[in-house]
């Protein structure tokens, strides 16, 4: 089934596949938000994209519905947090110099309590900044973007063995994911005033502002876009082939890629693995099917 353009949609259309830029409060479990969620939008399925502490706040992507298909398009982007560093000590003069040190790959192993392999693994930190130092220097309220599965935990243990005060995490907050930032950032409260609008006095203005299409969760990644035919054979399994291609912008081979119809409606996500420009072939395979 195609759907129709994501700005034409309807309120139902967009619960049964939806997004909402969650602004997570602390206490309950990512897990246990998105379940509040999936009642109150009242569809069978939300996920959420990228877990959060129960202690952590900011930005959880909660899709809803059939998008709970693309989580794994979400896992693919950077994220951005600000962290404060509680050091065990003042500050030392060369504070910048030592963080600007952790920009860049790093090793990292899982900690204990994590739910998967203690393995030593590779994150990159992209960007490591100090907004602001306490007038004890013992507080430092940093701005961390780096690679999906990065322990800032452990990130903020290993810059106070570098500093040679000693650190922990203090409060987080998670101020980016993937396309979504905190300039659009919904409360649970903000979403259930916009449904009780809707159902109580049939405004949907608030709502359509909580509730986005999910084609906003896939922004972040190269896009094909394929004739309405390509889309009907995707719908029934066949991967996407050359003929079928209306256009590609600098698509790396291998590359995670959304495909849309040209309405901006997405059809499936899949890895590039032809020529989008040749005739014939095999241009993306399938990972997900989204009709």
């Amino acid at each position: 089934m195609r759907r129709v353009a994501p700005e034409e949609r309807d309120i139902d259309a967009l619960r049964e596949f939806g997004v909402v830029n969650l602004d997570k409060p602390p206490g309950p479990s990512a897990h246990q938000v998105s379940a509040w969620i999936r009642d109150m939008v009242g569809v069978e399925k939300a996920a959420h994209a990228g877990t959060l502490d129960p202690k952590v706040t900011g930005c959880l992507p909660v899709l809803t519905g059939t998008a709970t298909r693309l989580a794994p398009a979400l896992l693919e982007g950077p994220k951005e947090y600000v962290a404060v560093l509680e050091l065990h000590a003042r500050a030392p003069t060369d504070l910048e110099t030592v963080l600007d040190e952790f920009e860049g790959p790093l090793y990292q192993k899982p900690p204990r309590k994590s739910a998967v392999a203690r393995r030593l693994r590779v994150r990159e930190v992209y960007d490591l900044e100090v907004l602001e130092l306490s007038d004890d220097r013992r507080r430092v309220l940093v701005r961390i973007r780096c690679e999906s599965g990065t322990y800032v935990r452990k990130l903020c243990h290993d810059l106070g063995l570098a500093l040679g005060t000693g650190a922990h995490m203090g409060d987080l907050r998670r101020s980016a994911t993937g396309p979504f930032d905190d300039a659009s950032l919904v409360t649970l409260h903000d979403l259930a005033d916009a449904l009780a609008e809707w159902r109580e006095r049939g405004d949907e203005t608030w709502l359509q502002d909580a509730l986005a299409p999910a084609e906003d969760a896939l922004t972040h990644l190269p896009s094909v876009t394929i004739a309405p035919s390509a889309a009907d054979s995707v719908a029934d399994g066949a991967p996407v082939f050359a003929p079928g291609v209306i256009d590609a912008v600098d698509v790396d081979h291998g590359a995670l890629v959304v495909c849309y119809t040209p309405n901006g409606s997405v059809v499936c996500l899949g890895r590039l693995v032809g020529d989008p420009h040749a005739d014939t072939g095999e241009v993306v395979s399938l990972e997900r099917v989204l009709v």
